[in-house]
């Protein structure tokens, strides 16, 4: 049997046990970490991120949110500061992941992990049938056990700086060893022939050992001075990780928008209001006041009998902006009147018009249209025709909402809403 215990100020730390809790943690550890920090980085580089005129952005995100979230209201509050929100959300996320890796307040990092979690789940993945779906909720409870046992002292800023104050104070490093009970049995003054001297002569056990119950402590003002000297290292180490993340999620935007956008990241046309009517810059009608030309009885009552030439209805619903705005082959976005949702508007053939609704219908995130024709979803993966927004590929099982319109012969494109 093994067991472990604090040893002695002299006693030399054998080897790591990989079962302790700290090793078997640190894999997902690692994992949470990469991940945080990747997604606090991806969101500073994505220059459609904080645009406010993109479909993608957080403020068209936090809209369609809201729209079925539990949380709408705070979501749409939120919205009104859609820049503000994204920078905390992807510097908490940077700070999450660094405490993660780095073993620095691992148990506020999962602590902060959980919140966030909790977050993208009342407003991404709330919607997610079934629920298990959803990534968020995985995320939530994967944080649990950093949260309960923190980082276990492996690979930890937190242990490192522990041991320094320690040090400064005149202590041994503290940390568990994992020996033998055999080995413990023999380095114990009151283990006499499978009975314990401590216990009366009750049986040598693991689990009732008086020895290794007793943990020495340093006395409490020795103790409080290493707590202090511990916090005030941590509190240093963490302003340090701090500008190293300010510094490197600034250079990491600045990168992202020196790169060149690839062909499906490049921002597509957005449609605005409606254009200035053509009747309004055309000249007035000029009234006729040369006398008419003299006319038979019979030509003249056929003139005031012919019919008006007939103008094309204007289609029913909302104006969305000029069909010349949507190349061929390609397509627009606008915001759908009825839901405020952003959208789509595509021209597959020269006046052909179709258009779909840009909410991915797996977890609410916005589509993008690429050149080959489809919609793709960049949270989950999901890829949806261009032609009637049927999915191509899952996660998702509905197609995309599908949004009536038609081109007016004013040139405008109207859409029901």
């Amino acid at each position: 049997m093994r067991t472990a215990f604090r040893p002695a100020a002299t006693a030399s730390l054998p080897r790591p046990d990989v079962r302790l809790p700290g090793w078997v943690l640190l894999p997902l550890r690692a994992f949470l970490g990469v991940t945080f920090v990747y997604a606090g980085l991806q969101k500073l580089a994505d220059r459609h991120f904080f645009d406010t005129h993109s479909p993608s952005s957080i403020q068209a995100q936090l809209r369609v949110y809201a729209h079925h979230s539990p949380a709408r209201g705070l979501l749409r509050s939120a919205g009104h500061h859609a820049v503000l929100v994204g920078l905390l959300i992807a510097f908490a996320e940077l700070a999450v992941g660094l405490g993660a890796l780095l073993g620095l307040w691992s148990r506020a990092a999962a602590a902060g992990g959980m919140v966030l979690a909790t977050g993208f789940l009342l407003s991404v993945s709330w919607h997610a049938r079934p629920y298990y779906v959803g990534s968020d909720v995985v995320f939530l409870f994967a944080w649990t056990p950093l949260l309960l046992a923190g980082d276990g002292g492996v690979l930890a800023l937190d242990r490192v700086l522990q041991h320094r104050a320690r040090a400064d104070v005149g202590l041994a490093p503290a940390g568990p060893a994992v020996v033998d009970f055999a080995t413990v049995r023999k380095l114990c003054g009151a283990y006499d022939h499978g009975a314990c001297r401590f216990r009366e002569g009750a049986p040598c056990e693991m689990a009732p050992c008086p020895v290794l119950a007793a943990t020495p402590q340093p006395k409490p003002a020795i103790a409080a001075e290493v707590d202090r000297r511990t916090f005030l290292a941590q509190a240093g180490a963490a302003a340090w990780v701090a500008g190293a993340a300010l510094v490197g999620g600034g250079l990491t935007a600045l990168i992202g928008r020196l790169m060149p956008a690839s062909h499906s990241q490049r921002a597509a046309t957005v449609l605005g209001g409606p254009a200035p009517s053509t009747s309004a810059t055309a000249p007035p009608p000029t009234t006729q006041t040369a006398p008419p030309r003299p006319t038979t009885a019979p030509r003249a009552a056929r003139a005031q009998h012919a019919p008006a030439p007939t103008v094309p209805p204007r289609p029913p619903g909302t104006p969305i902006g000029m069909a010349s705005q949507v190349p061929v082959g390609g397509g627009a976005t606008f915001r759908d009147p009825a839901s405020g949702d952003p959208a789509w508007v595509l021209q597959p053939s020269a006046g052909r018009f179709v258009a779909f609704s840009a909410v991915c219908t797996h977890q609410g995130c916005t589509v993008r249209y690429s050149r080959n024709g489809t919609f793709a979803c960049p949270c989950h993966g999901a890829e949806f025709s261009g032609s009637d927004g049927s999915v191509l590929q899952g996660p998702a099982r509905l197609p995309l909402g599908r949004i009536s319109v038609a081109r007016g012969p004013d040139g405008e494109l109207y859409v029901d809403g």
